[in-house]
């Protein structure tokens, strides 16, 4: 039988990898702040924070048994723990258990809408991981599972959703899919031998235009959020910066890459990420 150990735990719930922790993060601390006028109140930055760790690490491991069969025999995957049968199918499924209930008990600490919101979440993000096998472009559900992140802090903030809220929603929409899309690109191959579908895929020779298409429509709602939101020059000096890193990505994207750059480009868009956040913050501050 095979013995859970601590090392297996922790590459089962990607907490070895903080990058696509931290990328779900973004968009729910970016809500929170603007929602609360750059002063969000400390438990709830704290339950939005914990709440985002739990609802990734459950949503690690329900990806991972859907496709623990797919994952060994993709280059990038295969050695995750259930790919490799080094953990019991039983016991992932108690991980994900727990994290849900974790996710669940954080959310009813927050605004009826919210939690409401938070159940609606759970399909999305439970189904997720079988777009691949129906749907051309799978990254299209995950864009709509991370609006959540939108949505969920908002509520608990101020009871509601706005215009804004909705063009924030938008702009990390049309965001998710544009940098999980580069995320896809290193599994074209394993992919297309496989007959599972992607966005990598569905654009093909096309990626670089569509990638480009949708950033560049999340930089002119990034920019509409600020000016609805009454947001100063120092946001929109760091919304400056992250057009920069995203026109120099689309430009890089018209040549093959090895898989360590798109990676690289991956963990760019949490940096960017973090930048526009305290384009949110410090100009408030004081």
């Amino acid at each position: 039988m095979v013995a859970p150990t601590v090392d297996r735990l922790i590459r089962l719930l990607r907490w070895d990898k903080p990058t696509g922790r931290l990328i779900l993060m973004v968009p729910a601390l970016w809500s929170l702040v603007l929602a609360a006028e750059g002063r969000p109140p400390w438990d709830l930055l704290l339950v939005v924070i914990l709440g985002t760790i739990a609802t990734s690490a459950a949503g690690c491991v329900v990806n991972d048994l859907w496709d623990h069969r797919l994952d060994a025999q993709v280059k990038r995957t295969q050695n995750r723990p259930l790919a490799q049968g080094q953990l019991p199918l039983w016991f992932a499924g108690c991980v994900m258990i727990l994290f849900l209930f974790c996710a669940y008990l954080l959310a009813r600490y927050l605004h009826p809408l919210s939690f409401t919101l938070a159940v609606m979440a759970v399909p999305v993000i439970v189904l997720y991981p079988s777009a691949k096998r129906w749907c051309p472009v799978p990254q299209a559900v995950l864009a709509t599972a991370w609006g959540f992140a939108v949505l969920i802090p908002w509520a608990a903030v101020t009871g509601g959703l706005t215009g804004i809220t909705w063009l924030l929603w938008a702009a990390v929409w049309c965001w998710t899919l544009g940098f999980d899309t580069i995320y896809a690109l290193p599994d074209r191959e394993d992919d297309a031998r496989l007959g599972i579908h992607s966005s990598a895929r569905f654009f093909g020779q096309h990626t670089p235009v569509a990638v480009g298409v949708l950033l560049g429509i999340a930089f002119i709602l990034l920019a509409a959020v600020g000016w609805a939101a009454g947001l100063s020059g120092f946001y929109y000096g760091m919304l400056g910066v992250t057009g920069v890193v995203w026109g120099k990505q689309v430009g890089q994207l018209r040549q093959a890459q090895p898989p360590s750059v798109y990676g690289r480009m991956f963990r760019e868009q949490v940096l960017t990420g973090f930048l526009l956040l305290l384009g949110m913050v410090l100009p408030r501050v004081g």
